[in-house]
């Protein structure tokens, strides 16, 4: 978040920025804004689909920025090579889980900026929610809070789309802007560089900037004024991504407060061409009172945030509870506001492992097996006295998940071998309504010095636990053959859940091989 600037010095030059066309480099994926969308009478319903965002997985994406800062001078700032650094490791995650991304270069202070924008395939690209985020920090400091929250919660956020299989009836873009602290540089470029036909697309613009503080608050851009203070409210449709906010953290029993369209953070430029916007923030240099404490506990009179623009910004300066709470109120209003795809007799979510989508080898940490543990592989063809042990070919594309997917000297060498062997999906929100069926399609292969020991099962864990499959072994030759599962799931209805894979070669030198491809929930 960038140094205060007076309100009318802040209008003034958005006005100037509006009307210059900035000599740099510009994007190919232009998305979008200025339709004005009215206001409901009443926030959404909650969104049974939206995920719970893992804190784990977002503080690792914190370290990895603190580790860019100390590897390139201490910090991530604009024209610095920490910066660029961020913009890469951002980039890898978001091509790696199937977005369109579109780095966008402009230049400011004689130095290259850049924007990150991704793109979520699908959706009616007429109708865009767009979620954003600065990745640049001051030059005094790493920037972890700021803007390293913010950035690492919008980046799990995405992942979390690509990993559930959410199909939303608007269109999703994300973006990590640049040069932020210099005077929301990055967004404004984006804004100035996108044709009017491209902004008018541009529903709602979601912006998240300090979203850890130590010392945290819960404020939600005050879309409608309710407050009655500051600035006024933000364009119509503003209201509605500010009550859908809310509405979540009513959910969790969690007070909230309004902040003013300050011009403080990104969504300056979207709001001065009459995109609605909103976001959350846990506060910055400004000081906790005593009814904000009693609000939400924390210490009156010091900062909500003493490291602010401070060398001190590291990974420590982190409230894990208030970054917790906001990467859920995050994927919360984006599932919210985007829509849901998934109506009756559609795919709730899917995987044909032709893209990682974050699938975890040995969870638990408790296997067993040497070799031939499961992974997602390209497979090579493998058989032995005639009986073909592993498939080259899958159901659909390249990839599976299979038990050690090299051929080696032969059939012997990479096939399952120690023990147990367990490989876990990303988490899957289910629907709360509907019937809903498990489908995938599977191979277990082995020769006759196998038993019934050996095995290949699938279940599905939320609370309970549905097995979709458990194929054993037998002292017989068994060729590799795709085969078809379905089960109904229906009593897992509402909850978070992940599939579990596991294979077991329990009989001593017995030589099993073991595929899955193509696994699909879908709702009738």
């Amino acid at each position: 978040m960038r140094t205060p600037t007076p309100r009318s010095a802040w209008l003034a030059a958005l006005a100037v920025a509006a009307a210059t066309v900035v000599t740099a480099s510009s994007a190919t994926a232009a998305p979008t804004a200025t339709v004005r969308v009215a206001a409901p009478a009443a926030a959404p319903a909650a969104n049974a689909a939206a995920p719970d965002v893992p804190l784990a997985n977002v503080k690792a994406h914190l370290s990895q920025f603190q580790s860019i800062a100390t590897a390139n001078g201490g910090n991530r700032a604009h024209g610095r090579p920490g910066y660029l650094a961020s913009v890469n490791y951002v980039k890898g995650q978001l091509d790696a889980a199937g977005f369109s991304t579109v780095v966008q270069s402009f230049t400011y202070n004689g130095a290259t900026g850049y924007n990150l924008i991704a793109d979520w395939p699908g959706g009616d690209t007429n109708q865009v929610v767009m979620t954003g985020a600065h990745l640049d920090s001051v030059s005094s400091g790493p920037g972890i809070n700021d803007n390293g929250s913010g950035s690492a919660a919008i980046l799990e956020t995405a992942l979390a789309v690509a990993r559930s299989g959410f199909t939303p009836t608007k269109h999703l873009r994300f973006a990590w802007w640049g040069a932020e602290e210099l005077g929301l540089r990055g967004s404004q470029y984006y804004v100035n560089n996108l044709p009017s036909t491209e902004r008018s697309k541009i529903k709602q613009y979601l912006n998240f900037d300090m979203v850890g503080s130590p010392n945290a608050g819960y404020f939600v851009y005050d879309g409608d004024n309710s407050d009655g203070v500051g600035s006024g409210p933000g364009p119509v449709g503003s209201a509605q991504i500010e009550q859908t906010i809310q509405t979540y953290f009513t959910s969790i029993g969690v007070p909230t407060r309004g902040t003013d369209f300050d011009g403080r953070s990104d969504y300056g430029p979207f709001i001065s061409v009459g995109i609605p916007a909103g976001g959350t923030f846990t506060g910055a240099e400004g000081i906790k009172s005593s009814t904000h404490a009693s609000l939400w506990g924390g210490t009156a009179g010091q900062a909500f945030d003493p490291c602010y623009h401070r060398s001190c910004d590291t990974i420590t300066n982190i409230n894990d509870t208030a970054l917790d709470r906001n990467a859920d109120a995050i994927a919360y209003t984006v599932w919210a506001l985007a829509g849901t795809g998934t109506p009756p007799g559609t795919t709730v979510w899917s995987d044909n492992f032709e893209t990682a989508t974050g699938w975890t080898a040995n969870p638990a940490g408790t296997d067993t097996a040497t070799v031939g543990r499961w992974e997602r592989g390209d497979p090579a063809a493998t058989s032995s006295s005639g009986v073909t042990t592993q498939l080259g070919t899958t159901v659909s594309g390249s990839y599976d998940l299979v038990t050690g997917p090299l051929a080696g000297s032969g059939a012997g060498a990479y096939d399952l071998d120690g023990g147990v062997s367990t490989i876990q999906s990303p988490a899957i929100t289910l629907p709360s309504t509907g019937t809903l069926n498990l489908s995938l399609s599977w191979y277990l292969a082995h020769l006759n010095n196998a038993s019934s020991a050996d095995y290949l099962r699938v279940r599905v864990v939320g609370t309970s636990t549905v097995t979709a499959l458990n194929a054993t072994g037998a002292a017989s030759n068994r060729a590799a053959a795709w085969q078809n599962t379905a089960v109904d799931v229906s009593a897992l209805r509402g909850q978070t859940v992940r599939i579990v894979v596991d294979a077991a070669d329990a009989s001593g030198a017995s030589l099993v091989e073991a595929a899955v491809d193509d696994v699909k929930i879908t709702q009738s």
